[in-house]
């Protein structure tokens, strides 16, 4: 896997639609200033250097998708929670990509 693959999690594309619907642990990944000025509805404002501090809110979550504004931030909170023991990760990109999917 390139490094690209690992850092933006580009490969099989996952059913975005679908996970949400199924409920989702949807985590914005930005700065709070940057979700303040715009977020996906249902969200939680998780921004990536308080990852490592937060893992407990991770756990129990069938699925969970992270993002941010260019989808970098959120490939290396999915490689952080995948060095804790998460498997159930998805990098969903960039939040406006993630909120055409959430009604």
């Amino acid at each position: 896997m390139s490094f690209f693959q690992m850092l933006f999690g580009t490969g099989p594309k996952a059913d975005l639609k679908a996970i949400i619907a199924e409920g989702a642990y949807l985590v914005d990944v930005r700065t709070t200033q940057e979700f303040a000025c715009g977020h996906v509805k249902g969200s939680v404002n998780i921004p990536l250097n308080n990852i490592p501090a937060q893992i407990s809110k991770f756990k129990n979550k069938k699925n969970i998708i992270v993002f941010c504004l260019s989808g970098a931030r959120s490939g290396q909170a999915k490689q952080i929670l995948e060095q804790h023991g998460f498997t159930n990760v998805i990098n969903g990109g960039t939040w406006t990509h993630v909120n055409q999917f959430v009604s």
